[in-house]
C-alpha cells in the first residue's frame, strides 16, 4: 500500500495522515512554501474572498468553506517573502473530485455543483441517472462547487 509522504513538522506533531493543507494559489511545492513563508499573514489580510486563514504553524491555507478563489492575485502581490510567485502555468494543481456521498449517488436529484461551476467543468453523463463528472482539463480548482455542495461531497485535492 502506497502512503503519502509527510513533512518533518507532521512527523514531529504525530500527524501521519500525509494530507497537506491547501496552500494559496501560486504557492508552489509544500516544501518551498514552508521555507519561504514567514507567516506574516499579509496574504490573508488582502484576500477579497476571505478564503485564506492561518493554519497549523501559522502558515496560510485555503478554506473553501468560506468561498471560492477568483485568482485575483492580491495574495501574490502582497507577499513580501516571495512564498507566492506567479508562473506561466496554472496557479495550482488542485482539482475538484466528487466523493461517494454525492446526493445523486444516493438517488437524490441535485445539480448544485454544476450550477456553481462557471467553467462548466462539472457535467452530467446520462446513464439511467445523471451522474456528475469533473473534466479535470477544464477544472481550475477554484472551489466554487465545494461551498455550494449541500453534503460536502466535493473534495478539492491535488490532481492524481
Amino acid at each position: 500500500m502506497a502512503t503519502n509522504p509527510i513533512s518533518r513538522f507532521q512527523f514531529l506533531r504525530g500527524d501521519f495522515r500525509g494530507k497537506q493543507p491547501l496552500r494559496p494559489p501560486w504557492a508552489g511545492s509544500e516544501a518551498e512554501f514552508v521555507i519561504n513563508c514567514q507567516r506574516c499573514g499579509e496574504c490573508i489580510k488582502v484576500c477579497p474572498e476571505n478564503i485564506l486563514e492561518k493554519g497549523r504553524g501559522g502558515f496560510s491555507q485555503v478554506n473553501f468553506q468560506r468561498g471560492e478563489c477568483t485568482f485575483c492575485g492580491y495574495c501574490v502581490d502582497h507577499c513580501p517573502n516571495n512564498a507566492l510567485q506567479r508562473t506561466n502555468g496554472p496557479p495550482w494543481q488542485i482539482k475538484a473530485h466528487i466523493d461517494t456521498q454525492c446526493l445523486i449517488k444516493q438517488g437524490i436529484t441535485c445539480v448544485t455543483c454544476h450550477e456553481h461551476c462557471e467553467l462548466e467543468a462539472i457535467q452530467f453523463s446520462l446513464d439511467r441517472v445523471a451522474i456528475p463528472t469533473v473534466n479535470l482539463e477544464i477544472c481550475n480548482g477554484c472551489g466554487a462547487c465545494y461551498q455550494g455542495c449541500p453534503v460536502t461531497a466535493i473534495i478539492i485535492k491535488e490532481r492524481a
